[in-house]
């Protein structure tokens, strides 16, 4: 297993081989991604740079020579790439992992075996789950693969499909049986040249307003045989495999994109601190100290739910359907209301599209596209919404908390159980974790007193959205239920954040960094969750923001990354 000393190092190199992403003669530098975004296209310098690294090996499990071995440390390494460009990010390797899960999760020794192979040679693998007509209601998907004794037929089309015309296999989510339910659909691992290319139609490209560089296209078959062995897992096994895929990539993608933001809001620090306005600089005015500080608890709030949704894949799979709808639906949400807050700081050099400030503008626009698709905010907030009744009755204050390891980042973890996880679960440790904390939370200090008053509000919202969850009826349990059912999926949300802060100051006052087992932090950071929850809590007790501010700049000064992990930057 890779020891913490291996994972900083593969920080480092990544780091360190990417550059100062300010200088302007760097290759790979800010200047030349945005040149690239301005051609509508991805770096060719920066790919080479990955390529070089093999980056596509933190897709690939251990077993199978790649360094894929916990979802927390793809997280880590991945959000390098996305600290520069989140278009990297997704169309270099990411889109290749979406793909991949479902190999790893029910693919054959053989299967693995060839995309493994394909991925670590410098290959791409894309996933096609949607058809336009019919979004992400996958049973009413049409495109077909009809069994006909020693293969299927594909018949059909997909639409945008990230990297479809130079993907070395593709993963295709296909109607195999005309029965109604959920098992009419199965998925198929199929590679260019397993398919007659008279019979295949690469469709036009679309033009995106974000992450422009990546191309999203689509695929139109017309009745193409290919072999029976591309099948992945069981025929009509499809929806359920697809449902488990998404408990990872919807657990790891929020927290690689937290890097973007970063990049943003050091961006606005760095303009902050250098421009004088009214005689003093943009960081002493109150209201832009105040925004900065807050984008800064922002992240460390997002990064804390990521921490807790990734490690949940292997501590608590059977429960990580609801964390990992949870996670993507909050945390991109959070990071865009970041990014719009810091660019009225930013005024109006947010428009610009080039020089020192062009960047924040790119990842503006960026972010946005991780809240659309298949992973969307309704779509996780459907996932969540019919099992609330069910954690509600069974689960909340009646579940022990979760272990202390889900809240620890540099712990070590057991391997992936791709074979435990489920499609619902009727148990929930991680709010348990915010009932059991009240009666072992310290209380000495105003800022301690402040996280225990804060914590019990929390407490009791969640005996509400327990009411709440219990009364709803059959309909509102379902993706067409009325607009309250998706606000007790926010509110529940907000709810898993928060005791994911908790748990994460807890384990860091028993060992671990210095400012996280700084109670001023959380209580700031669960100030403004209560805040989003709609209250009115008490003010925070003198000296919180201050030392959060304090933060704020030292790891701009020092170079340092916005996050739980407080790495080391090249710029």
């Amino acid at each position: 297993m890779t020891t913490e000393a291996g994972i900083v190092a593969r920080v480092a190199e990544l780091e360190q081989a990417f550059g100062d992403p300010t200088d302007p003669a760097n290759p790979v530098g800010f200047a030349r991604l945005l040149e690239a975004d301005e051609a509508r296209e991805l770096p060719e310098s920066a790919e080479k740079l990955l390529d070089g690294l093999v980056f596509n090996a933190e897709f690939v499990p251990a077993h199978l020579g790649g360094r894929l071995e916990r979802i927390d440390t793809l997280v880590r390494v991945v959000r390098q790439a996305f600290r520069r460009d989140i278009t990297l990010g997704l169309g270099y390797g990411v889109t290749s992992f979406m793909a991949a899960v479902n190999v790893w999760t029910a693919g054959s020794a053989a299967q693995q075996r060839r995309l493994a192979d394909l991925l670590l040679d410098g290959g791409k693998a894309s996933v096609a789950y949607h058809e336009l007509a019919h979004g992400n209601d996958f049973l009413r998907n049409e495109f077909r693969a009809t069994p006909d004794g020693s293969g299927f037929r594909l018949r059909g089309a997909k639409q945008v499909i990230n990297n479809a015309h130079r993907a070395q296999a593709w993963l295709l989510f296909s109607r195999t049986s005309d029965a109604p339910g959920s098992r009419s659909h199965s998925v198929l691992m199929v590679e260019p040249g397993q398919v007659d290319r008279e019979r295949l139609r690469v469709l036009p490209r679309y033009e995106t307003v974000g992450v422009r560089g990546c191309t999203l296209s689509g695929l139109e078959f017309d009745d193409c045989e290919v072999p029976g062995g591309t099948l992945v897992g069981e025929q009509g096994q499809g929806v359920e495999l697809a449902l488990r895929s998404f408990q990872i990539t919807r657990s790891a993608v929020p927290g690689m994109a937290l890097g973007a933001a970063d990049t943003g809001l050091r961006t606005v620090v760095r303009f902050a601190v250098g421009r004088q306005l009214y005689r003093r600089s943009v960081m002493e005015i109150p209201h832009a100290r105040g925004v900065l500080t807050g984008a800064f608890l922002d992240l460390l709030i997002c990064d804390s739910f990521s921490l807790a949704g990734t490690r949940a894949v292997h501590l608590l799979p059977e429960q990580t359907s609801v964390y990992g709808a949870a996670v993507k639906y909050l945390v991109p949400r959070v990071l865009t209301e970041v990014m719009n807050e810091l660019s009225v700081v930013l005024g109006a050099r947010f428009y610009v599209r080039d020089g020192e400030f062009g960047v924040f503008q790119k990842h503006l626009r960026d972010l946005p596209v991780l809240s659309l698709g298949h992973a969307g905010s309704a779509a996780c907030q459907a996932t969540i919404i019919p099992q609330l009744p069910r954690l509600a009755k069974r689960s909340w204050f009646r579940d022990a908390p979760a272990p202390a390891e889900l809240f620890r980042p540099r712990a070590d973890l057991p391997a992936i159980p791709f074979d435990r996880l489920t499609l619902a679960s009727g148990q929930d440790g991680l709010s348990a974790s915010l009932v059991t904390a009240l009666d072992e939370l310290p209380s000495g200090t105003p800022q301690e007193q402040a996280v225990q008053g804060l914590a019990l509000r929390l407490v009791d919202e969640l005996h509400g959205l327990r009411e709440a969850s219990l009364g709803l009826s059959s309909a509102d349990r379902t993706s067409l239920a009325r607009p309250h059912s998706f606000a007790l999926a926010d509110r529940y949300a907000v709810l898993l954040a928060a005791s994911s802060v908790l748990g994460v100051w807890r384990q860091a006052r028993v060992g671990g960094d210095a400012f996280l087992a700084d109670p001023s932090w959380t209580a700031a950071a669960l100030h403004r969750l209560v805040r989003r929850l709609g209250w009115r809590p008490p003010a925070l007790p003198a000296g919180c923001e201050e030392r959060v501010h304090e933060e704020l700049l030292r790891r701009f000064h020092e170079g340092r990354s916005y996050d739980l992990y407080d790495t080391p930057l090249t710029g």
